[in-house]
């Protein structure tokens, strides 16, 4: 009986412990109410670091709903409870206003928290006036100042004059983004019921609170950050921080032959056009930002140029010189100093463009006829082009241009400029003319006036995109008004398509060495499409038949298109590689599904969804900045990127009713009274244990 009874006791016990755990978690989950949102995080450079931290275990703040200039200076000047987080809207969510929060410091303010309510709000862009003001070309006599803009406060000269640059400032607190609005109003109704009352009491009551943890685990900048990881995982501990990281996506118009220097080293003997714009953008919170205008509208361009270009000049027996191909280059990493541009023009200067797996010749910059790159074009309408110098290959361009952009067989109406001088947009351009202002770089930016300019705002509606679905084929060129009865002149399906054709319609010309006399264009419904997958969801028909059959579906959300770290989210440059490659291919009927395994030959899910091989060029490279290659390199000398983005092993926030300062303290109090009575009951005990327990002698035991 006695093993029975120990078995019995054991599952008892046990039974106890996991009830026990099970009701721990109820009161857990009483306590606490989780709130779903985004986090600003922690980014380093040479030089200095950037975003935000909790503390180590999480920073704690008593809600305050902020909704004028009032609110605010009621938390800096007299806050009876401290510290507080303030639930701030965007309109107020200025330079101004995070300094002065910065200023209290933590306690004062422990945490910040955004909330989408944008009734009030006209602009809200996080970035520099003059972005990427430092890794630009330099300017004439200047080692260090570059000509993007006039980064002095002359609001007329510069690129973003709505940027408050609070994505490139410190702060000691958390600040996190609540985007849906139940859990907006969680957080409002909180306050009403618990906060906003009878201010004078708030030390003597429980109050609402917010407990956001988003502990990073860099400092400093990244030379400090990268030693300490490197020599932390020399003992086999954890990494600080990650370079920077992504990949650049590149086609060609057409495949190109196999070469025996590719082990010397030796470029070849072909010459190229590159047409290039950047895949990425970025915002202060971790995963959103959908930079619709700010550079997606420069991606669907050379989307829509390529894919008419392949349609147009289906052989290279169609060019005047069969020497002669175009490359397009989507660059990622260009919203943190060019990283994917100086990566690119760095393997090109030691012939190591493109990898050796490709079999293909290198190519070096003096291989490059020209460069047409597609920086943000704000508006579709009014667009220039920008050339350092005036030469004659500038001057030919833009008269081609005009020549489509102002035919009344097409009826555009675009108007394109040209803009010569130093005074030159934050494209992926810079990185060449960095390197030398010789080179022939041309660049189609229009006049900048995106209010959202990396920022959470810069998405569908800021572009005032509305999906069509017309469920017709979108790989075909359309004619001139084949469309008109499905999007109207202004759409955003219209201009792109409109810019796209005066492109390809102008490289056509260069290439064939012949003026386009047909009557087929962009087609809008391509444009139509890759919105949709690149805004709204990536579970979309282009995506799908640029995928194998059978192939899961894309999630409900669209790529994020921030560059991220090696191993982090690569999805924006994946589906870009596999868009631009199912619409530069040639089809191979000829080709079964079995013999279409092995690249440069995909078997694509198609429009139809049946399946077809394809001869495709497509392929990565990568998008990590020099700096990180270079052995001893000079964090501090500005010629390479250098950011990387900090570890985090958590992200999370939750409300919950803080007790009073009064609760604590008799919390507190009653706690020591227990222990001294304690202490007291145990030395007595101890002392008079003879007394207290009978000693029966060891003898007497039977």
């Amino acid at each position: 009986m006695a093993p029975q009874k120990k078995a019995a006791a054991i599952w008892l016990l046990l039974f106890l412990q996991s009830t026990a755990t099970v009701f721990s978690e109820r009161t857990r989950d009483k306590m606490y109410e989780p709130i779903l949102g985004a986090s600003c995080f922690r980014r380093l450079n040479g030089t200095h670091q950037t975003g935000c931290s909790s503390t180590y275990s999480g920073s704690v703040g008593v809600l305050h709903l902020v909704n004028v200039d009032a609110d605010l200076e009621f938390l800096l000047n007299s806050p009876p409870s401290p510290p507080y987080a303030p639930l701030i809207r965007p309109h107020l969510f200025t330079r101004a206003n995070l300094l002065r929060l910065k200023e209290a410091g933590p306690k004062i303010i422990s945490v910040v928290l955004l909330i989408n309510r944008t009734d009030k709000m006209k602009q809200f862009s996080h970035e520099l006036n003059c972005p990427n003001q430092y890794s630009g070309l330099k300017l004439n006599r200047s080692m260090s100042e570059t000509a993007t803009c006039d980064a002095s406060g002359n609001v007329a000269n510069t690129w973003n004059r709505w940027g408050t640059g609070l994505l490139h400032e410190d702060f000691p607190f958390p600040i996190y983004y609540i985007g849906e609005d139940k859990d907006i109003f969680k957080l409002e109704d909180c306050f009403e019921k618990f906060n906003n009352f009878n201010y004078e009491s708030h030390a003597l009551r429980s109050l609402c609170a917010v407990e956001v943890k988003a502990f990073m685990s860099a400092a400093v900048n990244s030379e400090v950050c990268i030693r300490r990881t490197n020599f932390i995982n020399n003992l086999g501990g954890s990494r600080y921080c990650d370079p920077m990281e992504g990949r650049n996506v590149y086609a060609t118009l057409y495949p190109r032959n196999a070469s025996e220097n590719v082990e010397v080293n030796v470029a070849g003997s072909e010459k190229f056009i590159i047409v290039s714009c950047r895949l990425d953008t970025t915002s202060m919170f971790d995963g959103l930002g959908m930079g619709a205008m700010g550079s997606l509208v420069g991606l669907a361009i050379l989307t829509q140029v390529a894919h008419m270009l392949r349609l147009l000049l289906p052989s290279p027996g169609a060019l005047s010189d069969r020497q002669r191909n175009v490359l397009f280059v989507v660059f990622d990493g260009e919203s943190y100093d060019y990283i994917g541009s100086q990566r690119f023009v760095y393997d090109m200067e030691h012939l190591a463009f493109p990898s050796p797996s490709t079999h293909t010749a290198p190519i070096s910059l003096e291989n490059i006829e020209f460069i047409l790159d597609i920086g943000a074009l704000d508006d579709v309408a009014n667009i220039k082009l920008h050339t350092l110098t005036s030469t004659p290959l500038a001057n030919q361009l833009l008269q081609q241009l005009n020549r489509y952009a102002k035919s009344p067989r097409y009826n555009f109406t675009v108007n394109i400029e040209s803009n010569v001088g130093y005074h030159i947009p934050p494209t992926s351009a810079q990185s060449f003319l960095r390197y030398d202002p010789k080179l022939p770089v041309l660049i189609l930016n229009s006049v900048p006036s995106n209010r959202y300019y990396h920022s959470i705002y810069d998405d569908l509606e800021n572009v005032e995109f509305t999906y069509a679905n017309a469920s017709k084929d979108y790989t075909t060129l359309a004619d001139i008004g084949d469309t008109a009865n499905i999007f109207n002149s202004s759409a955003l399906q219209m201009g792109v398509r409109n810019v796209s054709s005066i492109v390809a319609m102008t490289l056509y010309e260069i290439l064939s060495g012949k003026q386009y006399q047909g009557s087929l264009v962009a087609n809008p419904l391509l444009a139509d499409e890759f919105f949709y997958c690149f805004l709204q969801s990536s579970d979309c028909p282009l995506f799908k038949a640029a995928s194998s059959p059978n192939s899961p579906a894309g999630p409900q959300q669209p790529p994020m298109r921030y560059i991220s770290v090696q191993g982090g989210s690569q999805e924006s440059s994946g589906w870009t590689y596999r868009m631009l490659g199912y619409l530069l291919s040639h089809p191979q009927p000829a080709v079964s599904k079995e013999n279409c395994t092995q690249l440069p030959l995909f078997f694509f899910a198609g429009l139809n969804g049946t399946g077809e091989c394809r001869l495709t060029t497509q392929n990565y490279t990568h998008a990590l900045s020099p700096a990180f290659l270079i052995d001893n390199y000079d964090w501090r000398s500005g010629d390479y990127s250098t950011w990387t983005e900090s570890t985090w092993s958590l992200l999370s926030a939750r409300i919950f009713l803080r007790p009073s300062n009064v609760h604590e303290i008799t919390t507190l109090s009653i706690g020591i009274v227990v222990f001294i009575i304690s202490f007291c009951l145990i030395y007595i005990i101890s002392s008079r244990w003879e007394v207290l327990f009978e000693d029966v002698p060891a003898s007497n035991a039977a």
